[in-house]
């Protein structure tokens, strides 16, 4: 039994009320024309693996099957259900699901490490802008009871403002690799603006006339081909010119946008007068407040951070958005959300389509509602 003179806590909630409560979110999602879904709870660490990198282990379960491989307990619903909509899907669609996912939290010990999801996914190339709205409408109004605080942001504008830098594609490359790191992105911007040395180690590999005379018998995974082209891809980015301090000063004026949305929407129409890159996701932008302004959303006591997202959200490439409840702080994030257009590429082999989607965690809103 509970003491009465301890707050409550998510986890005093009951796991009968939880899924009664996701069932309810899912419902509603039903209602609104979502077809339901179901995914396998183990999923290919292949998969998994190629989109994140070796990073997805520290926060996934993972065990080893003799037959398949490495599997993964299923860390979030978006892979999968993007795989089984770019394998048969009808245009357009839209899913909804409801389950559990799994997720190491060594960080944050005290949070669950597995708890249910409920979705609301949305694939549609006709408006991208509508479809944003439509998905943070529907999740706005099924928490406005709870009286969360909802934060936006566009990782589309950094992006851009990446792909527009006047530097080489292999520097692009790899700061859009790094997005959502934002100190390994911070440290390769540094380098590539030649504010941070090169280290003694790669200086000295560089201005060797054979990097391989000395190396001794090869036991890694690369072969020599693959080393010596690695330190000829160094070589080239060590000639090439630094990224300006006016370039940088224009991404650090991006990342540091922190306002409500229409303040934001300004800000990044000043900075796109010399960052002309940004200009289509800007505009995209503006077409976004239009649509949530017309379902009814307050976009101008909405807030915009250009940062959101950058460290939690890695396969977003646009809209992101996240509700919060300030009364408990400690807790995480009740919802989050955005569009992921380049994951439906990476996993369409060959074709893609715009989409954006939703988790609410029932357990949470149960919790917030007072359900036990």
């Amino acid at each position: 039994m509970q003491d009465p003179n301890q707050p409550r806590r998510p986890s005093d909630v009951s796991r009968a009320a939880i899924r009664a409560e996701a069932q309810r979110l899912r419902g509603i999602f039903e209602q609104a024309g979502a077809q339901v879904v179901e995914t396998a709870i183990l999923q290919p660490a292949a998969t998994l693996l190629d989109l994140y990198g070796e990073d997805i282990r520290a926060r996934a379960y993972v065990a080893s099957d003799p037959m398949k491989g490495e599997q993964m307990l299923r860390p979030d619903f978006t892979v999968p259900v993007v795989q089984m909509h770019m394998a048969d899907g009808a245009e357009p669609a839209r899913y909804t699901y409801s389950g559990e996912v799994f997720r190491r939290q060594e960080a944050h010990p005290e949070r669950a490490s597995e708890y249910m999801q409920v979705g609301y996914e949305v694939f549609d190339r006709t408006a991208p802008a509508d479809a944003d709205a439509e998905v943070f409408a529907r999740l706005h109004d099924i928490l406005a009871p709870l009286n969360l605080r909802a934060a936006t942001g566009d990782i589309g504008i950094l992006m851009a403002a990446v792909d527009g830098l006047p530097t080489t594609p292999a520097r692009k490359a790899a700061l859009r690799r790094h997005v959502w790191r934002p100190r390994r992105f911070r440290a390769l911007m540094d380098r590539f603006a030649g504010r941070s040395p090169v280290p003694a180690s790669r200086a000295a590999l560089l201005e060797s006339t054979d990097p391989m005379a000395d190396a001794g018998p090869i036991i890694g995974l690369r072969s020599e081909a693959e080393i010596a082209a690695r330190i000829e891809a160094l070589r080239e980015d060590a000639a090439a010119p630094p990224v300006t301090g006016a370039d940088v000063d224009l991404i650090d004026a991006i990342l540091n946008v922190r306002e409500t949305c229409p303040n934001a929407l300004e800000r990044l129409r000043d900075i796109a007068v010399d960052m002309p890159s940004i200009n289509g996701a800007v505009a995209g932008f503006a077409a976004r407040l239009d649509a949530l302004a017309a379902r009814g959303i307050a976009v101008d006591d909405l807030a915009f951070e250009a940062s959101y997202g950058r460290s939690q959200m890695e396969y977003y490439d646009g809209f992101v958005f996240g509700f919060t409840c300030d009364a408990h702080p400690e807790l995480p994030a009740v919802a989050t959300g955005g569009r992921y257009d380049a994951l439906t590429r990476q996993l369409g082999q060959g074709r893609a389509i715009p989409a954006v989607g939703g988790v609410i965690r029932p357990g949470l809103v149960a919790f917030l509602g007072g359900a036990r």
